[in-house]
């Protein structure tokens, strides 16, 4: 029998295998679960997304504090148990589908979830690279070298910056790996997600920020005399990073949120539209 492979792994799946389901780490440890109801101050009016329920330990918690909540889950088998689970439970909607393909309410909605770690990127980019999207805030358990990456100070990947600007991610607390089944190679962690108030970017403005920050942030080790000179001329330049507070030889990606803005925006007042970062095609 042929084996195909899987989707975001590339690790090669039997026939019937769910295309998400690798790197699924199942928590059973109560404590666990009740500090992650607790980060996640849900109101019973919300709308709860889990991405990746599992055998639904986690969802019947959220079940005693939402009014409405949309537990999505590929795998046939836990699909099964969850429908006989919450069968009785009016505000448990029980999804099977891809957790990729999952379309995102149209309303607000906040995610609760023990995402399958194979695709931990992916599910983030889903829902944070689109600030006009409807989601509002989250609290996701996820391999701790992961939430590491994403509340980093120095930036190396593009994307998080771009979340950043619009959201607020903190690294809330470590999860041992006894406290799953199977357990995973490495400790796990809660990351909080939280929409700011007052956005660090305009929306409007979310494409030709990502431009910018995917031309600069290829070399995030570069100076910033070497990163921005195909942007600003030399006196822009001089002007920048007197507002930055910085030296010519600052790496770029060490920049914060409100330095990037500050760049952004003396771009958009003082550099011509011709020079700015486009999209390659």
């Amino acid at each position: 029998m042929r084996k195909s492979k899987h989707r975001y792994s590339n690790k090669k799946l039997s026939r019937g295998e769910p295309p998400n389901f690798s790197g699924k780490h199942l928590m059973h440890n109560k404590k666990t679960i009740q500090k992650i109801i607790s980060i996640s101050a849900i109101d019973e009016n919300e709308t709860i997304v889990e991405l990746g329920a599992g055998k639904g330990a986690l969802t019947e918690e959220l079940a005693k504090k939402s009014g409405d909540i949309l537990a999505v889950e590929y795998d046939h088998k836990y699909v099964n148990d969850l429908q006989r689970k919450f069968m009785l439970r009016d505000n448990v909607k029980v999804i099977q589908q891809d957790i990729m393909k999952f379309r995102l309410p149209k309303k607000k909605f906040v995610v609760v979830s023990n995402i399958p770690y194979a695709i931990t990127t992916p599910i983030l980019k889903m829902l944070l690279s689109n600030p006009k999207s409807e989601f509002q805030r989250g609290v996701i358990v996820m391999e701790k070298g992961a939430a590491k990456r994403f509340t980093a100070k120095h930036f190396k990947d593009p994307y998080v910056l771009v979340w950043r600007m619009w959201f607020e991610l903190r690294l809330e607390k470590s999860v041992p790996r006894e406290h799953f089944s199977p357990p995973p190679k490495m400790d796990s962690a809660i990351l909080s997600i939280k929409r700011k108030k007052e956005p660090m970017i305009a929306y409007k403005d979310a494409l030709l920020f990502q431009n910018l920050t995917n031309r600069i942030l290829k070399y995030p080790q570069a100076p910033i005399g070497l990163a921005f000179r195909r942007i600003f001329t030399v006196p822009q330049l001089k002007h920048l990073r007197k507002n930055l507070g910085v030296n010519n030889e600052f790496p770029v990606g060490s920049l914060n949120e409100k330095q990037w803005a500050i760049v952004f925006k003396t771009m958009i007042r003082y550099v011509p539209q011709s020079s700015w970062p486009k999209r390659k095609k």
